[in-house]
C-alpha cells in the first residue's frame, strides 16, 4: 500500500474492467485519481466505487482525442490537487475489417484515434508536469496487435503500432525533464469471455472468431504458456509499477502482460502439452469487477 501516496493520476477510460480497475488500484495505492471517460455514466460509476472504498477520486467527462477536453481534464486535476504525476491512456476507436473491405472514413477514424489520444494526453500532461517541476509517469495501453500482423485488424494494428512508437519517441523527448513514458501490452483479456464472448460460452461452442477466422478461443488459450488469459488486475498491477517510483529508471519500455504469448516460439502450442482447454477454463471462470471477485460466471448447473 501507499506506493503512490501523495501523487495525482489522470486515467482516461473507466468502467469496471480495465480502465476502472487501473483507476481503483492507483487510488488504493494512495493516488488521488481523476477518472475521465467519454461516457459520463462510466466515469461516475468508477468514481463512486473508489470513493465508497475510501479512495480519493473525481470524475471528468471528455474525449481523449479532443484537445480542448484533454487540456481541461489536465487542468481540473491540477486545480483539485495542485499537481499531476501520472497519466494512464487507453482511448481510441476500433474498426474491424479486411484491407479489401476497409472503409476509408473508418480507417481514418481508427488509425488516427489511438495515436491522437496518445499525443494529446502526453503533450498536455507533460507540459504541466514541466511547469510544476514534476518528474511524472505517462503510460499508454497497447495490444498484441501493436507487435504483430492480424487478420481483419489492419486499422487497429496500425493505430496501436503508431501509439507504441509515439510512446517511444515521447520517452526520448521528455527524458531531459525526468518524465517517463512507457506502455503495457495485454493480449485478449479474461473478462471478454463473459462480455463479447458470452453467447459462445453459454452455447458451449466457442466457434472461431468471426472477425478473425484463423483461430478459435481454444486455439488462443492453448497458445499462452501460463495457460490463462490476463485479467484487468494484471494490467492494473503493471500500470501501478510503471506509475510508482519503483520504476524511476524505466522509460521507453513496453511491458507484455500476456502469459508469455509474445515471447514463446511461434509454433509451440503449450496447451497441447498441459491439457488446458477453453471449456474447462470457462467452467472455473469468476467474474471480476474493479479486480474484486463477484462470484462464478457460470454457477454450478448453468452452461457451459
Amino acid at each position: 500500500m501507499d506506493r503512490l501516496k501523495g501523487k495525482s493520476a489522470l486515467v482516461f477510460g473507466a468502467g469496471p474492467n480495465i480502465g476502472g480497475t487501473i483507476a481503483w488500484f492507483m487510488a488504493r495505492e494512495g493516488a488521488h485519481v481523476l477518472v475521465c471517460d467519454i461516457n459520463e455514466a462510466a466515469a461516475k460509476e468508477t468514481c463512486e466505487f473508489i470513493r465508497q472504498k475510501g479512495g480519493m477520486a473525481d470524475q471528468f467527462t471528455g474525449d481523449a482525442t479532443n484537445e480542448a477536453q484533454v487540456k481541461s481534464a489536465v487542468e481540473q486535476l491540477v486545480l483539485l490537487t495542485g499537481r499531476i504525476d501520472i497519466v494512464m491512456n487507453m482511448a481510441g476507436k476500433v474498426h474491424w475489417s479486411s484491407v479489401l473491405d476497409m472503409d476509408i472514413d473508418q480507417w481514418r477514424e481508427a488509425v488516427l484515434s489511438f495515436p491522437t489520444a496518445g499525443l494529446l494526453t502526453t503533450q498536455h500532461a507533460a507540459r504541466r508536469m514541466i511547469e510544476l517541476g514534476i518528474e511524472g509517469s505517462i503510460i499508454h495501453l497497447l495490444s498484441t496487435t501493436a507487435h504483430f500482423g492480424q487478420s481483419e485488424a489492419a486499422a487497429y494494428a496500425t493505430a496501436k503500432a503508431g501509439l507504441l512508437n509515439l510512446a517511444r519517441s515521447a520517452a526520448m523527448d521528455l527524458a531531459e525533464y525526468g518524465i517517463r513514458v512507457n506502455t503495457v501490452t495485454p493480449c485478449s483479456v479474461e473478462h471478454q469471455l463473459w462480455t463479447r464472448m458470452k453467447s459462445e460460452a453459454e452455447s458451449g461452442t466457442f466457434e472461431r472468431v468471426k472477425a478473425r477466422p484463423q483461430y478459435s478461443r481454444d486455439d488462443y488459450l492453448k497458445s499462452i504458456p501460463l495457460g490463462r488469459f490476463p485479467r484487468a488486475s494484471d494490467i492494473a498491477w503493471a500500470s501501478v509499477f510503471l506509475a510508482s517510483d519503483e520504476s524511476s529508471c524505466i522509460t521507453g519500455v513496453d511491458i507484455p502482460v500476456d502469459g508469455g504469448l509474445r515471447h514463446k516460439y511461434p509454433t509451440w502450442r503449450p496447451g497441447d502439452i498441459s491439457g488446458v482447454n477453453i471449456q474447462d477454463y470457462v467452467r472455473k471462470l469468476r467474474r471480476l469487477e474493479y479486480g474484486e471477485d463477484k462470484g462464478p460466471v457460470f454457477p454450478e448447473g448453468d452452461k457451459p
